[in-house]
C-alpha cells in the first residue's frame, strides 16, 4: 500500500509541474467605444465631474419618492423573476463544482465479510466421492467458513493538457455570466416598478383632472339650464353644455379601469396578489419627480465596466474561449492512473498483518487515431461558437451605446416638450376664463366656451403624459447607463 501511494504521488507531482492548458488564453477584445455619448451636451444635461455618475448611484438617490422606494425594496425581495435568478446562480454553482471534481482524483473505500455454512451430510458426501487413497483419512467436521476483508480504489484522470482544467474555467464563466443576468434582473425589476408606478400616477392625476373638469362643467351646465329656463340663452347652449359634461363624466369610469389594472401589474411586479397600491401623499408626484438639470453620465468605456448585459456577454465569450481549450486538449494522448488495495482474513485481527495485505496499480495512456473527424468538428464548433459570442459582445456594446444616446436624447427633447405644453396649458387656462366671461356678459354664444374648455381638458391631459415621459426618459438613461443593481 505505500509503495501504491508513493507511485500515485510521484506521476501526480509530474503531471502537476509539466501539465499544461492547450487553448488560448482570454484577453478582452478592443472595443473601439467613443470619447462622448451623442446628445450628451445637449442643453440641460452638461457634464458634471463633481458627482458620481448616474450610473453608479443607488436608485435611492434617483427615485426619492418614499412609497416608491418601498415599492421598489418590496419587487426585489418578492418578485418571481428574482428569485428565479437566484436559484439559477445556485444551479451554475453547484455545476461549477460538479465539473472542477473532474480535476481530482476519486477515491473510496469499503469492506466485506462473508460466512458460509454447510450440512454435514453434503460435506460427506464429497469426502465419499474422493479417491481411495484418501478413504481412511480422518473426515473434516468443519461446516462454518468466514473471510472479511478491506479495501481502497484509486482512479484518476491525469489533466495533463488542461481538459478539466478548462472546463472548470468554462463552468466560472458561465456562473459569472449568470450572476451578471442576476443583476440584469435587478436593474430591470426597478426600472419596472418606477416606470409602473410613475404610469399610475399619472392615471391618478387625470382621473383628478377629469372630475375637476366635470365638476365645473356642472356648475356651466346648471347656469345655462337657469338661462335657458328664463329665455336669456337657447336650448343649443343647453345641449352644448351637456355635451361637455358628459364627455367628462364618461372618462371617469375608463379611467378607473385603467388604474385598477394598472395596480394589478404592479402587485405582479411585486410579487402580490392583485389588489390596491399605495400612493405618495402627494397629488403631484409627477410632476415633482427629480429632474436634474445636469446629469453627470461618465465615459462611455465606462459601461464595459457597468452595464450587467455588457458584463455577461463577456462571460459568456469567456466560456466560449475555454471550450476552445477543451476541445483542443482531445487531440492529446489521455493519461489515466487506478489502483486498488486492501486485506483479506478469516479473523478480525489478521485485518491488520501485513501479509494479509494486496495491492495493484494500472496506467494507461490513449491516442485517438481515427474517429470520423469528430474532434476537429468539435474543435471548428467551438471555434465558432467563440466568433459567433465575440460578435454577440460587440452588438451588445453598440446596443448599449444606442440606448444610453437615445435616453439623453429623449430626457432633453421631452424637457423642452413639457416646457411648452404648461405654457399652452397656461394658456388654455386662461382662455377659458375669458370665454366664460364673454358667455356670462352675453357678448358670445356657449360654443366658444365648449371649444375652450374642451381645448383645455385635452391640454391638461397632455401636459400629464408630458411629465410622465419627462420622469420615464430619467429611468430609462438610469437603466441604459446601468444603474439600479
Amino acid at each position: 500500500m505505500n509503495r501504491l501511494a508513493r507511485t500515485i504521488t510521484t506521476v501526480a507531482m509530474l503531471a502537476s509541474v509539466a501539465g499544461c492548458k492547450v487553448g488560448p488564453n482570454y484577453k478582452r477584445p478592443v472595443v473601439d467605444t467613443p470619447a462622448s455619448y451623442r446628445g450628451a451636451l445637449a442643453p440641460d444635461i452638461a457634464a458634471n465631474g463633481t458627482t458620481a455618475p448616474l450610473g453608479a448611484q443607488k436608485w435611492t438617490t434617483v427615485f426619492t419618492d418614499p412609497a416608491l422606494q418601498g415599492l421598489i425594496i418590496e419587487a426585489l425581495k418578492n418578485n418571481y423573476d428574482v428569485k428565479i435568478a437566484a436559484d439559477r446562480v445556485l444551479e451554475e454553482q453547484a455545476q461549477v463544482g460538479i465539473t472542477k471534481a473532474g480535476q481530482y482524483p476519486t477515491l473510496s473505500v469499503g469492506g466485506s465479510y462473508d460466512a458460509l455454512g454447510l450440512p454435514s451430510g453434503l460435506l460427506n458426501s464429497f469426502n465419499n466421492n474422493s479417491s481411495n487413497s484418501s478413504s481412511g483419512s480422518k473426515q473434516s467436521t468443519a461446516t462454518h467458513y468466514y473471510a472479511g476483508g478491506l479495501t481502497a480504489s484509486v482512479a484518476w484522470n491525469l489533466d495533463f493538457w488542461g481538459y478539466y482544467r478548462r472546463q472548470t474555467e468554462a463552468a466560472q464563466a458561465h456562473l459569472r455570466a449568470t450572476e451578471w443576468a442576476q443583476q440584469t434582473t435587478y436593474s430591470t425589476l426597478v426600472q419596472s416598478v418606477a416606470t409602473s408606478y410613475y404610469q399610475l400616477r399619472t392615471l391618478d392625476a387625470e382621473l383628478a383632472i377629469t372630475k375637476d373638469t366635470l365638476a365645473a362643467r356642472k356648475q356651466s351646465l346648471e347656469l345655462t339650464q337657469k338661462l335657458e329656463q328664463g329665455g336669456s340663452d337657447s336650448l343649443a347652449d343647453v345641449r352644448q353644455a351637456e355635451e361637455l359634461y358628459y364627455t367628462a363624466q364618461a372618462q371617469i369610469p375608463d379611467l378607473e379601469r385603467q388604474i385598477q389594472q394598472q395596480e394589478n401589474n404592479l402587485n405582479l411586479l411585486l410579487g402580490h396578489a392583485p389588489g390596491p397600491i399605495a400612493r405618495s401623499e402627494s397629488d403631484a408626484t409627477i410632476a415633482n419627480a427629480p429632474h436634474p438639470a445636469e446629469v453627470p453620465v461618465g465615459l462611455p468605456s465606462e459601461l464595459l465596466e457597468r452595464r450587467p448585459d455588457v458584463r455577461r456577454a463577456e462571460e459568456l465569450l469567456i466560456q466560449a474561449n475555454a471550450n476552445i481549450g477543451v476541445a483542443r486538449a482531445q487531440y492529446f494522448p489521455q493519461l489515466a492512473i487506478s489502483g486498488s488495495g486492501g486485506t483479506s482474513s478469516n479473523q478480525l485481527k489478521g485485518l491488520v498483518d501485513t501479509g494479509n495485505m494486496y495491492y495493484y496499480a494500472i496506467g494507461s495512456l490513449s491516442q485517438p487515431i481515427f474517429d470520423g473527424g469528430r474532434i476537429r468538428s468539435n474543435y471548428r464548433l467551438a471555434q465558432a461558437a467563440h466568433k459567433e459570442l465575440l460578435d454577440t459582445y460587440q452588438q451588445t456594446i453598440a446596443g448599449a451605446l444606442r440606448d444610453v444616446s437615445n435616453a439623453l436624447i429623449a430626457y432633453s427633447k421631452t424637457r423642452e416638450y413639457r416646457e411648452q405644453q404648461e405654457k399652452q396649458t397656461a394658456a388654455a387656462a386662461d382662455a377659458v376664463r375669458l370665454a366664460r366671461m364673454r358667455y356670462n356678459g352675453g357678448y358670445t354664444s356657449y360654443l366658444e366656451v365648449l371649444t375652450t374648455d374642451t381645448n383645455l381638458y385635452n391640454s391638461q391631459l397632455t401636459l400629464e403624459a408630458a411629465q410622465q415621459q419627462e420622469a420615464l426618459s430619467l429611468v430609462q438613461l438610469y437603466n441604459a447607463l446601468g444603474g439600479g443593481w
